[in-house]
């Protein structure tokens, strides 16, 4: 081949890697992003590379008894609890943190991803989830596998606690003392995290849930009223609180059955008595946090005095509950700025590092 030929071969192919790369730059908007998910008891939320949060909805999906098959998935599916013929049962398929209903699970994460994912996307995106740090090795699995089965191309888990440091912007990889206490729907998630990795940490499987079983039955023993568990999260919210409001305690009407006349019956309870009758799992959790206080080294204690703790989740938002930490602590308590967002925010962050969980064997940073 003569040395003309040669270089316009050259000349042809310089060309058509060129024309290729700019195919390939005009094609990156059908290429999906990374995602991050806060798969919550309660609420799962959604965040998508280079987007910030794009969903946040109820963990709530209602299926055809019939044919097993999903009919709505977050805020229509909730607005169904309790409301639903017989044909079609909404139902909640996590509980305490993990998977309870692994084919539903699995629905409402295809229903999910399929919601943020450009329609003409090419790839499968890769998944960072955060999970409970209590959670044993079959139900990371169950997670993973769901994950997989409704689209994504690789599965990756983040514990919970080091997921909310992230999000609430803690210095996590200095060598000082950070704590985090994370108040979800099904779980509490306890954490003093130093260089990187949890030092010492709890997973107790008492939360928001917890809250609004109490108030449930407060209600039928006091008041023989039948409440469901949208009207008893709702009451939670409005009046629920860990300490004493002062001049401030507040009321509201709560509607429901009567268990004795089986008739709708409208009843005005106080904060007060829906303290009291949150008062044991509060308790419990308050507990807990002086535990892992307890085994912590003394060099991170030291730190733990002047930068305190911080709260997120939902339970974030019970009014007080920063006070009656204060108080049985003596340590600063502060409330994150976005307690519902921390988790998601800490896993959208987390994406940056995916080749960290690629080398590391227990895929936790």
């Amino acid at each position: 081949m003569s040395k003309y030929k040669k270089s316009g071969a050259k000349h042809y192919f310089t060309r058509l890697t060129e024309s290729l790369l700019g195919k390939f730059g005009s094609f990156s908007g059908l290429i999906s992003n990374d995602i991050g998910i806060d798969l919550g008891t309660a609420n799962t939320l959604v965040f998508m590379k280079g987007k910030g949060i794009v969903l946040a909805e109820p963990s709530v999906v209602s299926v055809d008894s019939l044919t097993n098959e999903v009919l709505a998935v977050g805020h229509k599916a909730k607005a169904m609890l309790g409301k639903t013929p017989r044909k079609i049962h909404a139902v909640r398929p996590l509980k305490d943190g993990v998977i309870a209903d692994f084919e539903i699970t699995e629905g409402m994460l295809k229903a999910l991803i399929k919601r943020v994912m450009p329609v003409r996307s090419l790839f499968r995106p890769k998944v960072l989830i955060a999970v409970p740090s209590g959670i044993t090795g079959v139900e990371k699995r169950a997670v993973e596998d769901s994950a997989l089965r409704a689209g994504a191309q690789e599965v990756f888990l983040i514990e919970e606690p080091m997921a909310a440091a992230i999000g609430v912007d803690l210095p996590v990889h200095e060598p000082s003392a950070n704590m985090i206490i994370d108040i979800g729907g099904g779980t509490t998630e306890i954490a003093i995290i130093s260089l990187g990795g949890v030092v010492e940490s709890r997973s107790l499987r008492i939360a928001g849930d917890e809250f609004d079983e109490c108030i449930v039955n407060y209600m039928r023993r006091t008041y023989n009223l039948m409440i469901g568990p949208r009207t008893a999260e709702e009451i939670k919210m409005t009046i629920g609180s860990a300490y004493p409001l002062g001049d401030n305690e507040l009321e509201m009407e709560v509607r429901g059955r009567d268990q004795v006349a089986g008739l709708p019956l409208t009843k005005r309870i106080n904060s007060v008595e829906i303290r009291e009758c949150m008062a044991e799992p509060i308790l419990q959790i308050i507990e807990s946090v002086k535990l892992t206080l307890e085994k912590c080294p003394p060099e991170l204690a030291a730190d733990l005095v002047e930068r305190g703790m911080v709260l997120v989740g939902g339970g974030a938002l019970i009014k007080g509950l920063d006070k009656a930490l204060i108080k049985e602590t003596g340590l600063p308590v502060i409330v994150a700025p976005n307690p519902l967002l921390a988790v998601c925010l800490g896993t959208g962050r987390a994406l940056e590092y995916l080749d960290q969980f690629k080398k590391s064997k227990e895929r936790v940073i």
